[in-house]
């Protein structure tokens, strides 16, 4: 039997068995999507996550907040109810955040990615002073690749940038940071947490170091204001919250990047904490949000997540933190009884409690980690965000004096995470034998 169902003025029939037949796809649909879900978390119960470096799944709590928010679409720069309330969300998280920066509220720029405030901090300082000198960099030579391009576009554009060497652990060596000043540096930046090797950097040292060399050119320009205000201190810190402070003051930075992706937190969301005498151009235009410096409408519901994320970590860090350096220095032990020519890099050296990086001579760490993946391992051999994945080796590897060319491309790197235990890296341990 047809039916009609009117719309407007015009008649539009309906087939009733149409009708059943597109009810029962929808549902056979519905099911097959249902058990394609199952089969994947029952795929995933198989399957044990140790790149937590590269991204770390989202807190259920703040993926929890986000979904309530999500229904909260309207631009927080209108002037409606719904649009001011969305407005009041945004100025809390950034309080929230500050608070851990203790830094003022205004001193937090939100942006897109860890990546976008890089190369804010390093191309925002760059457009301030291209007109007036040529601006000099000085940063270390295992920066993140966000950090490393947006210095190769410096110099394209006739800047110059110093490149510091690690030492052979994989630490940045204060004094060399020192003597690469010069009275045309502008910015330093050297990050906090290495995401490859997971040394952990002497950033306040390095931080008092530009301060002190800032301070000594104050002085001998005493009457040209304009010679004294930099050099700068910017520090990428995205894989440190989880088990490191953020202070500022005993950073001694100028500006700190963080990502929402590398906290528990939503993909899609980093930012800058500025302090107010940096001079920043913006590197995107448009509406003029954040203060100017990063056009585009905000994403309530992540910077929300954000903050919320980082309120949760902040809580768990320390207990959180030395549960890992156990797995870590177990994990580590029984690498060295079990493979004697394995090399830890940043081993004797400060480093995060959920990243060990090994080398293997000789291993072909390409090949390794799709070995890996076929026993439920998944790991890395480099920065998920790292340019030549065709040439299959690590810069930050390659960069280690004395055994970069022989572990450029033997190294593994595994990052843990709130869920690893003892049992995951058992079986990694088992895994790791099947390779040779």
């Amino acid at each position: 039997m047809d039916i009609f169902k009117y719309f407007g003025k015009k008649p539009v029939i309906i087939d009733s068995k149409l009708l059943e037949k597109e009810r029962k796809e929808r549902e056979d649909k519905e099911a097959d999507e249902e058990k394609n879900k199952q089969t994947a978390r029952e795929t995933s119960k198989n399957r044990l996550y140790f790149d937590h470096a590269s991204i770390t799944p989202i807190d259920p709590k703040v993926e929890q907040t986000m979904r309530e928010l999500s229904a909260r679409f309207h631009n927080p720069s209108s002037l409606y109810a719904e649009a001011v309330a969305n407005k009041s969300l945004i100025t809390e998280a950034r309080k929230t955040i500050a608070s851990f920066f203790n830094v003022q509220s205004d001193e937090i720029i939100f942006t897109a990615t860890g990546t976008e405030a890089n190369n804010l901090a390093i191309l925002g300082v760059f457009n301030a002073y291209r007109g007036k000198k040529t601006p000099h960099f000085v940063v270390s030579a295992i920066e993140h690749p966000s950090i490393l391009e947006a210095c190769a576009e410096v110099e394209r554009l006739g800047g110059q940038v110093s490149y510091v060497l690690p030492e052979k652990n994989g630490m940045i060596d204060p004094k060399k940071v020192r003597a690469a000043l010069k009275t045309s540096t502008v910015l330093v930046s050297v990050m906090y947490a290495n995401n490859e090797i997971g040394t952990i950097q002497p950033v306040s040292a390095i931080g008092r170091a530009v301060k002190e060399y800032r301070a000594s050119r104050a002085e001998q320009h005493k009457t040209n204001s304009d010679e004294i205000e930099y050099p700068f201190f910017h520090t990428d810190a995205s894989q440190a919250p989880n088990y490191m402070p953020i202070h500022m003051g005993q950073l001694s930075a100028d500006m700190v990047t963080l990502d929402g992706g590398k906290v528990y937190g939503p993909r899609g969301v980093g930012l800058l904490a500025v302090r107010r005498a940096v001079p920043l151009h913006p590197i995107i235009f448009g509406g003029g949000q954040e203060k100017g410096l990063r056009s585009g409408t905000e994403n309530v519901a992540a910077i929300v997540g954000f903050a919320q994320a980082l309120d949760i970590t902040e809580k768990m860090r320390e207990a959180e933190g030395e549960r890992l350096i156990e797995l870590r220095e177990y994990a580590e032990e029984e690498i060295k009884n079990k493979f004697p020519e394995a090399i830890i890099h940043g081993d004797g050296a400060p480093r995060l409690p959920n990243i060990f990086n090994i080398c293997f001579p000789g291993l072909d760490s390409e090949f390794a980690v799709i070995k890996l993946d076929h026993e439920g391992i998944l790991a890395s051999s480099a920065s998920a965000c790292q340019n030549n994945a065709e040439e299959n080796y690590s810069p930050t590897v390659a960069a280690l004096p004395d055994i970069g060319d022989t572990c450029k491309r033997s190294s593994l790197r595994f990052s843990m995470g709130r869920t690893t235990t003892k049992k995951d890296v058992d079986v990694l341990l088992s895994s790791l034998g099947k390779l040779f």
